[in-house]
């Protein structure tokens, strides 16, 4: 079997898909994507394809060692996002080709199924605790939301205690029944990381994420030292090598993401280095259908799995553009805030190519906010 073509496409709200053809009519898909830079990640697909093509696409391993390291210049988002959604697709494509779920080629389950956790947002406590509700009345019992707006150097006294204010409105609304995680989205400084954390740590958030920004990961343990709150990080981190350090920082939950790390190649080794720390692992995954189920695949394959974000109920998704990709949407059916084993071949979902053309013949140009402080300088989205 050979690889005899391939075809990315940009489809709303902000995703890219992949499909790489092979001569015995197996497809398989990836989603290799940067948010804000998609038009950069399609042309390094297309410099990374030009030595796929001809290539066995089941040698998937050889391949990942090449087009990792055949350059002279390697890693960061760009590269290792197409790479990612390159490998991918070639895990789809022996899974397929074997006709079993791409778990079963990484050693088969090791669970059923699998915990999900979904997005609450709300102007107001008042509006962020309806949609909380209205999300565990539909069985998730893990929730997520961003702590705090852009927010200066130092906070003052009020804007520490409005952002505590909405989880204790959560926590009060919904019982110690429902898991609140908190995204800081390296939105506090390091200092007002260590302001806030010992005023949530009576209410017993789920984890807190990404408290500082990856370029300040030497001060993690600064961080993890003074708060018995678990910290999560990582979805900014792209090889098992920008994971190395972090991991002996004390976090408790390793993030990567699979359309940026490298793949599943990739995150399932990050997965086995951070089991050496005891750090659990959420994957990353605020995109689509394809990452969904590239996830999935991973989080039914290792021991220690914690709970998978997934982007229905995220703002800029709009309506279930998730689903709207698939053939089957009920891979994704949510009961009791889980998702069952999949059991279908490669990643487990039929991609609805109709559908993907369609859209991608108004293809996106999504770009990342850009938010200002009061006095107008740049604020961290």
């Amino acid at each position: 079997m050979k690889i005899v073509g391939y075809e990315t496409f940009l489809v709303a709200p902000r995703w890219q898909f992949l499909r790489i053809d092979t001569d015995e009519g197996i497809s398989g898909w990836g989603e290799p994507i940067v948010e804000g830079r998609a038009e950069a990640v399609q042309g390094a697909v297309a410099a990374l394809m030009e030595y796929l093509v001809g290539a066995d696409p089941l040698r998937i391993e050889e391949h990942w060692q090449v087009m990792a390291k055949g350059g002279f210049y390697r890693g960061g988002p760009v590269l290792s996002s197409a790479l990612a959604g390159i490998d991918q697709a070639l895990w789809d494509i022996k899974g397929r080709y074997h006709e079993v779920p791409v778990h079963e080629l990484l050693g088969g389950p090791v669970r059923e199924r699998a915990r999900v956790y979904t997005w609450v947002h709300g102007r107001d406590n008042a509006q962020l605790v309806d949609e909380a509700q209205a999300k565990v009345e539909k069985g998730f019992t893990a929730l997520k939301l961003n702590l705090s707006e852009a927010l200066p150097p130092i906070p003052s006294a009020a804007q520490l205690r409005a952002s505590v204010s909405r989880v204790e409105a959560l926590r009060d609304a919904l019982g110690d029944g429902v898991d609140i995680a908190l995204d800081f989205h390296g939105r506090f400084s390091t200092a007002a990381t260590r302001q806030i954390l010992p005023l949530l740590e009576p209410l017993l958030p789920m984890f807190v994420e990404e408290p500082v920004l990856p370029e300040f990961a030497r001060d993690l343990r600064r961080i993890t030292e003074s708060t018995s709150i678990p910290i999560a990080t990582g979805e900014r981190l792209f090889s098992r090598w920008d994971f190395r350090d972090v991991l002996t920082t004390g976090i408790a939950v390793a993030q990567p993401d699979i359309s940026h790390a490298g793949g599943i190649s990739e995150v399932r080794r990050i997965a086995a280095m951070a089991e050496a720390y005891d750090v659990s692992v959420a994957p990353h995954c605020p995109l689509g259908p394809i990452t969904l189920a590239a996830s999935l695949q991973l989080d039914f394959a290792i021991p220690n799995f914690l709970i998978q974000e997934q982007s229905l109920g995220i703002e800029y998704g709009g309506g279930n553009a998730l689903l709207d990709y698939l053939v089957d949407p009920d891979v994704f059916a949510f009961t009791d805030g889980h998702v069952q084993r999949p059991t279908g071949p490669g990643l487990g979902i039929q991609v609805d190519e109709d559908v993907v053309r369609a859209a991608a013949a108004e293809p996106h140009r999504w770009r990342s906010p850009v938010l200002r402080h009061d006095d107008g300088s740049f604020a961290e989205w």
